[in-house]
């Protein structure tokens, strides 16, 4: 089996778009649909027919383009089930636990409520590949629109027990800024703050800080850190549960 290949590229504001193509069967699969052109410009790059498109939630900033890809290239858009009524010209839907082939390769759906009601992730498990839009982000988590607190710690936890190795693709560049806000609740991690300095070198090169991996944010994304001593001295919510210390950091987040 020949290995995925993956474009990645910057959409809308600070969108990332990614065209997944699997050379053996001739498959391309876009992430999410931020916007038409510059997805279009893509596949037309890699000279790839777009066949797919997996929606990972119902904002409109990932489904802007379903449409017009869709009547551009007759593909299938496969979603959220607990989001279908609000998903565009959506064909085959998806809960958590279900599983489906893109080709040769399997991919796992993990239902990860919290940025959204019915928001899910898409895990290509023999490619350790997990595509994580707004949940998981470099040195963050989604801002928690349409479920509580608790609901998005559980679901970042399904995703924290994927391997370690696992490359873990987000919807946005919001790195830099979750690097300062990730220092102020863990300032003594030492390999925070050298990530730190790395991301600042990348975004001022105008580098992509896309891909990161579930063993990386484990060492450094104190939203997937609830139970780090050190934080929770640094918050001072030693007795409280995983999920209200991990509720503080997102209401932190939020007002930084």
């Amino acid at each position: 089996m020949r290995p995925l290949e993956l474009e990645v590229f910057s959409c809308r504001s600070d969108n990332y778009g990614v065209l997944v193509h699997d050379p053996e069967n001739g498959l391309t699969a876009s992430i999410d649909a931020p916007e038409e052109k510059p997805i279009l410009d893509a596949a037309a790059r890699r000279g790839w027919k777009i066949t797919h498109i997996f929606t990972t939630h119902h904002h409109g900033d990932h489904v802007e383009a379903n449409l017009a890809l869709k009547e551009k290239f007759g593909l299938e858009i496969i979603g959220p089930f607990n989001e279908a009524v609000a998903i565009p010209g959506l064909d085959r839907t998806m809960a958590d636990g279900d599983e489906f082939q893109f080709g040769d390769h399997l991919v796992c759906v993990l239902e990860t409520p919290g940025h959204t009601a019915g928001h899910i992730c898409y895990h290509f498990p023999d490619d350790k590949i997990l595509f994580a839009a707004d949940t998981l982000f470099a040195l963050g988590c989604g801002r928690l629109f349409e479920r509580p607190a608790a609901d998005m710690w559980h679901s970042l936890q399904k995703l924290a027990v994927l391997p370690d190795e696992t490359a873990v693709y987000f919807g946005h560049e919001y790195t830099l800024s979750n690097a300062k806000f990730a220092l102020s609740v863990d300032p003594a991690n030492g390999r925070l703050q050298a990530r730190a300095s790395e991301i600042e070198a990348q975004r001022a090169a105008g580098q992509f800080t896309i891909p990161t991996t579930i063993g990386l944010e484990k060492e450094t994304n104190p939203f997937l850190r609830a139970s780090d001593p050190a934080i929770r001295r640094n918050l001072l919510m030693e007795s409280k549960s995983n999920e209200e210390v991990f509720a503080e950091i997102r209401k932190r987040k939020d007002n930084f």
